[in-house]
């Protein structure tokens, strides 16, 4: 039996495609592993990014390092796929002749026949494959590809072409097997979440889709990632609030609040309907915790196009909230017609004093959590404490709650009460007060 090690770098939904590739992979004879330590199998797949500079420049190490591991001898093979490899392909194969074959981020399943196995002829109709790299309890759905929104600084839809759902059968059936192999949280993810649909018949249709998801016996927990602003489909809110299996939880990447920026960006959203877009979301779903990500030093971004930025950080309050800066990307339209004139020192001093605003505001929210009964799912044991996440927090990325191993045995995957005895900035901590529920 030979054995495949694969590297998944950058996003959720590349590690998505890697499940897939790994499930064929297995249903044709190979063994694979994900992310080892000391990937030591015959063959080594390299799931690629290429959104920004420093996601790129990883994924291109990472390569080297296997490249010179081939050379060493280490390793048989090495094949590369992905984002990278999507857009720069030419220049790559060029570069680096040590890759066997390179797939970009639609055809990977071809290395199958490229390897002289069977193929996918060989599966059977209708039976499922992924191999789930996450701790069974949990994984991702990606139920679209592509983003026909065209944002100014952004390098996606040159990668990934036009948005393209996932037929929604197809998807609730992926469902219903991976709650049979014990999955009860379902994070929902895609390049634009809200598009789901509309490449279809014109229409948004991620509010049926999440709907007859959560009525599906064994859906614990159904958390939304990556929405627009631009046409929210607003009873996508009345379905957070009637399904209590939908987490009260909403990523969507806001990235400015100044008109100058917004128009800029071609964002096509107006200072104005942010506003009223954030106490829309809070208002119909009480309790709502909002994810954003947000932008510093886009070119012409002024000092008063940032205090405005730093005014709606304050004003808005968000429970969750990541920022970057401006890297210029080829090929983007910001690139092409912008000048990038925002200096990185300035960049780097407005990005760090819009997180020290956010650590504040974070700091402040947990702490109100304090005292309160929540309900949290336990996803490890490290150290002297059980992690675990409430419904509002993302695995990898959010705050966790640590409950102390003595207290009494918890098991991986379980829900249990927890009262929240105590919290840092961004961590809860807290004691179970139930057996599993």
């Amino acid at each position: 039996m030979k054995t495949i090690d694969f590297i998944s770098l950058g996003c959720s939904k590349n590690l998505v495609d890697s499940e897939v590739l790994m499930g064929l992979m297995e249903a044709n004879g190979y063994q694979c592993t994900h992310d080892s330590d000391d990937p030591q199998g015959e063959i080594v797949v390299v799931n690629t990014c290429g959104f920004i500079a420093d996601a790129k420049e990883e994924s291109i190490n990472t390569i080297l390092e296997f490249a010179q591991a081939k050379t060493e001898g280490r390793i048989e093979k090495l094949f590369v796929m992905g984002c990278l490899s999507e857009r720069y392909l030419a220049e790559l194969e060029e570069e680096i002749p040590e890759v066997d074959g390179w797939y970009g981020k639609f055809n990977y399943k071809q290395l199958l026949k490229d390897l002289e196995e069977s193929g996918v002829g060989s599966q059977k109709s209708g039976e499922y494959y992924r191999h789930i790299t996450t701790p069974r309890h949990y994984t991702y759905i990606k139920i679209s590809e592509g983003c026909d929104r065209h944002c100014a600084y952004c390098a996606i839809p040159l990668i990934t072409g036009r948005h393209r759902s996932r037929p929604k059968q197809e998807i609730l059936d992926e469902v219903r097997q991976l709650v049979k192999d014990g999955t009860k949280e379902f994070n929902i993810i895609a390049q634009e979440l809200t598009y789901y649909g509309v490449d279809i018949d014109g229409k948004q249709h991620i509010s049926e889709l999440i709907e007859q998801m959560a009525d599906i016996p064994g859906v614990e927990w159904i958390r939304l990632h990556y929405a627009y602003p631009t046409h929210f489909p607003w009873d996508l809110l009345r379905v957070m609030r009637e399904k209590k299996n939908v987490c009260k939880y909403l990523d969507i990447a806001l990235q400015h609040i100044s008109d100058n920026m917004l128009q800029r960006m071609q964002r096509h959203v107006t200072k104005a309907e942010t506003y009223e877009l954030v106490e829309r979301l809070r208002r119909e779903v009480p309790g709502i915790h909002i994810r954003t990500t947000l932008m510093v030093g886009f070119p012409g971004e002024t000092e008063e196009d940032f205090e405005e930025l730093k005014a709606f950080v304050k004003w808005a309050r968000f429970e969750r909230m990541g920022a970057f800066a401006y890297s210029e990307e080829e090929g983007t339209y910001s690139a092409e017609h912008y000048e990038d004139n925002v200096p990185e020192d300035v960049k780097q001093a407005r990005l760090d004093k819009i997180m020290r605003i956010q650590q504040n505001i974070s700091a402040e929210l947990e702490a109100e959590k304090v005292g309160q009964t929540l309900k949290v799912i336990i996803d490890r044991r490290e150290g002297d404490y059980y992690v675990g996440r409430t419904e509002y927090c993302s695995p990898e990325v959010d705050p966790e709650v640590l409950i102390p191993v003595l207290e009494r045995t918890l098991n991986i995957g379980d829900f249990y009460d927890v009262l929240i005895t105590d919290s840092e900035e961004f961590d809860l901590f807290g004691t179970t007060i139930t057996d599993k529920i």
